[in-house]
This record gives structure tokens, C-alpha cells and sequence, in this order.
């Protein structure tokens, strides 16, 4: 359990000595390319196969690492990629398998479009104390009526949930004033 518990240990400390090589923050381009490469090379010499894994992933990442040289503009992640865009977020277009954000988009848009373009006037990332005046915010009347539907539309499609949702359905209007 200890060897297990020093070796995780020093992959924690490879995986730092990596990370700090792609922060555009503590060196020069140049330099923190030629700090990958002799880490890569490290880490492919190494007897561990894990860190030969590693070696072998960062040797696959690496021409794609670097370019653009030292200009800072360049989006650091996928979350900074996706605002660069302005689009909705692509990773949760294939979480459910669809090609079309179209649905989410009517669903969501209230709200997500005004998150999606927060970052035109607040160009920081935001902190507790930005975010405490929404603390309290809800979500427009229309988002929740078209969630509710969303709702009763999967509960319908459902073999298993359709016959509840009859009987809730048939019990509503059995109480609801006729005219």
C-alpha cells in the first residue's frame, strides 16, 4: 500500500513537471519546448510503463503544443475554445449523440446565451463576489413552462411512464371547471 501510495506520488510530481511546461505563464515558448522534449524523452527512458504511456502522449501532443510561439491570444482550453467561438458548448452536442444544438437552444436559450456572452463584459474569470448579486436569480417562467413540457413529452414517449401520465393527465382535467 506505501509503494503504491510513493509511486502515484511521483506521478503526481511528472504530471506537474508537465503542466508547468504548457503554462504560457512561467517561461518563453521556446524554453518551456525544449523543458517538453527533454521530459518527453525522460519519461520514454523510464523503466515504468506508465511513464512511458505518458512519454508516448506528450510525444503525440507535441506538434500541436507549440505553435503559434509565443503569442498569448491562443485559447488554453476547451472551455476558453468554445467562448472564442461564441457557440454552444460542442462536448454537450455529442453527450447525447445529436449533431443539432437546436432543441437545447429553445430549451435553454434564455439563460444560456446570456451566460455564453458574459465574457464580452466581464473578460476575467469571474469570483465569488462577481457572482453573489445572481445568487438569488430564477429561471424565466417560459425556460421552466418549456422544461415542464419537455418533461411530459418524455414521460409520453416512455412505454413504462405513459400509462401514469394518462391517468395524472385524465385526473387534471377530471378537476379542472369545464366550460
Amino acid at each position: 500500500m506505501v509503494a503504491t501510495q510513493h509511486q502515484v506520488a511521483r506521478y503526481v510530481v511528472l504530471i506537474r513537471k508537465v503542466d508547468a511546461t504548457l503554462d504560457p505563464t512561467t517561461h518563453r515558448c521556446a524554453h518551456r519546448k525544449r523543458l517538453y522534449a527533454a521530459l518527453e524523452r525522460e519519461l520514454l527512458q523510464d523503466p515504468d510503463p506508465i511513464c512511458q504511456q505518458m512519454g508516448r502522449v506528450m510525444a503525440s501532443f507535441q506538434p500541436g503544443l507549440f505553435v503559434g510561439g509565443g503569442r498569448g491570444e491562443w485559447p488554453r482550453d476547451n472551455w476558453e475554445l468554445e467562448r472564442w467561438f461564441r457557440l454552444p458548448k460542442g462536448h454537450e452536442r455529442r453527450i447525447h449523440g445529436r449533431c443539432h444544438t437546436g432543441v437545447r437552444i429553445v430549451q435553454e436559450g434564455a439563460t444560456m446565451r446570456l451566460a455564453l456572452d458574459a465574457y464580452r463584459h466581464h473578460p476575467h474569470p469571474f469570483t465569488k463576489e462577481d457572482l453573489r448579486p445572481y445568487r438569488d436569480a430564477e429561471v424565466p417562467q417560459s425556460q421552466r413552462e418549456i422544461l415542464q413540457r419537455r418533461k411530459v413529452m418524455r414521460a409520453a414517449r416512455s412505454t413504462t411512464k405513459r400509462t401514469g401520465l394518462l391517468r395524472k393527465l385524465e385526473e387534471r382535467y377530471a378537476a379542472s371547471p369545464h366550460p
